[in-house]
């Protein structure tokens, strides 16, 4: 009969395990300064793959241990994917078996993806909530299924603001129930800005090399100012929303957020395009899309001969004086940059864009409904509906905080009933307001952007379905991030990456994160 070993067998396997992790985990370290993996972008990496400097196995190890070591304090992360390593061996030997060059600029570059697109895999798709833990997609989301043809290693789910920020009304951006409460990695009391705040987190802090988040009203260009990354707001229907947890799919975009421009544009050439899981919209908007993708407008005299609309109103009373101070210096260097600006623009109905546009009610008749048919489709999922997480949250309070947050606004959504009259007639306020307002703007001033501090322009760009780019532009007295802002017609992608690059290159603004504990 056998024996159960010593317990010193046990305590030599923990210690062998332990010292082999440390030994790994220090040549990861010596590899990452060797190559400074930290910052770099996928060309650079892609660089380092072809002249056989690094292994995509060893970057998808370098980002693991970066979130091994940082996500405890920043949860910018809700997960990892338990295959990433597979995918990353998987790319080492197509890479070998292929001549260079031939290969897409995302091959092997691992990605994160915000916690609510959906994948068909050991990974979870949850909105941040403990309701969907456990749930099966039916299948990848369309813009995954696009990452994974392009070779990209899925390395995990970003954490996000609980249910894309519409559980509960007020501040705590950043928090949800699996992954906590995420940290601005530039001033750890900062707010991160929700919803994709994860995203934004995990690439400012190196802990992916690129990442994907979702905008309804600020939730891409929100976060990306505030944690100084790079975020593309595309114009709706550009990229799918198939498999995306909803939240108003009159609004909802999915977009990259990086470190660079090219990074992000990068990515945005592999999302886009028709899925006819998402018909309706990606086939209106795959006209906007120029033949030769995105990256051709990565110019550096992007801004020369560009008309860039200000409208003071936009941000006079919303930005503190730092900021202020820093913007008028970036007008002048749009300026130098060949740039023509048209200043004290008057934005019409711009009170009424912002506090009584109907969108909040209109947005809380498209969640319910496009929530339920969500659920719906799984395969399997502990609720069904809208009411089912209600009544999840009741249950729960103990784990999902519903004591101290609430569920404000799931029970107005709830109370909503169908696609109404009222609701209606807030689709049409926000087309009025859109068409009387920067539609008329920008052809009336011939403008090719209009430019604010922040993400100060993001509900504007929301109701009308606009694209936005946000790009780093400085840092406050307690050392948070603020960018700025690029927002334009519908299509408008091709001439707001000629000028957010054009930025970038002049500026050059962006450094990584200190990690400091701040005062507020």
């Amino acid at each position: 009969m056998a024996t159960e070993p010593p317990l010193a067998f046990y305590q030599s396997r923990v210690l062998l395990i332990l010292i082999a992790t440390e030994l790994v985990e220090r040549r990861t370290v010596a590899l990452a300064r060797a190559l400074s993996l930290e910052e770099a972008s996928a060309r650079d990496l892609q660089l380092a793959f072809r002249q056989d400097k690094l292994t995509s196995r060893q970057l998808t190890k370098f980002y693991l241990y970066r979130i091994r070591r940082l996500n405890p304090l920043l949860r910018g992360v809700t997960e990892v994917n338990p295959d990433a390593l597979r995918q990353a061996d998987r790319a080492d030997r197509e890479r070998k078996a292929k001549p260079h060059g031939l290969l897409p600029v995302l091959h092997g570059i691992p990605i994160l993806l915000k916690d609510n697109i959906a994948t068909k895999d050991k990974m979870n798709t949850t909105a941040g909530s403990f309701a969907l833990l456990g749930s099966v997609v039916p299948r990848d989301a369309g813009v995954v299924a696009r990452l994974r043809s392009a070779g990209t290693v899925l390395l995990g789910k970003a954490s996000l603001s609980e249910w894309a920020h519409y559980r509960f009304s007020g501040g705590h951006s950043g928090w949800c129930a699996r992954s906590g409460q995420g940290k601005n990695p530039y001033n750890l009391s900062a707010d991160p800005w929700g919803s994709s705040s994860g995203s934004a987190i995990s690439v400012a802090a190196n802990m992916g090399a690129v990442s994907l988040g979702t905008e309804t009203d600020g939730s891409i260009l929100g976060p990306s100012s505030s944690n100084s990354v790079v975020g593309v707001k595309p114009t709706v229907g550009l990229t799918s929303r198939s498999g995306v947890v909803p939240l108003a799919p009159r609004q909802d975009t999915v977009g990259p957020i990086c470190r660079t421009v090219a990074d992000a544009v990068n990515v945005l050439d592999v999302i886009v395009g028709f899925d006819p899981y998402d018909a309706e919209a990606t086939r209106e908007a795959s006209k906007y899309i120029p033949r030769g993708g995105y990256n051709q407008f990565l110019k550096a005299d992007g801004l020369r001969g560009k008309r860039l609309g200000i409208v003071r109103k936009l941000y006079y009373s919303r930005s503190g004086s730092q900021v202020a101070k820093a913007f008028e210096s970036h007008l002048n260097t749009l300026r130098k940059q060949g740039a023509v600006l048209l200043d004290h623009l008057e934005l019409a109905n711009i009170d009424e864009i912002f506090y009584d546009s109907g969108e909040d009610a209109a947005m809380s008749a498209e969640f319910k409904l496009a929530l339920n048919t969500y659920l719906q489709d799984l395969v399997i999922s502990p609720v069904r509906s809208l009411t089912d997480v209600i009544e999840f949250n009741n249950k729960h309070k103990h784990v999902e905080k519903i004591n101290e947050f609430g569920q404000d606004l799931f029970l107005t959504a709830q109370a909503t009933n169908g696609i109404d009259e009222a609701v209606k007639s807030a689709w049409r306020n926000m087309d009025r307001l859109s068409r009387d307002g920067l539609e008329k703007l920008m052809k009336q001033n011939q403008l090719d952007a209009l430019v604010t501090p922040r993400h100060l322009i993001s509900q504007v760009l929301a109701i009308g379905g606009f694209p936005g780019i946000n790009v780093p532009a400085g840092y406050d007295q307690e050392g948070v991030p603020f960018g700025i802002c690029f927002g334009g017609l519908r299509g408008s992608e091709p001439t707001l990456i000629e000028i957010a690059y054009g930025f970038e290159q002049a500026t050059k603004i962006r450094r990584p994160p200190s990690f400091m504990q701040g005062s507020r």
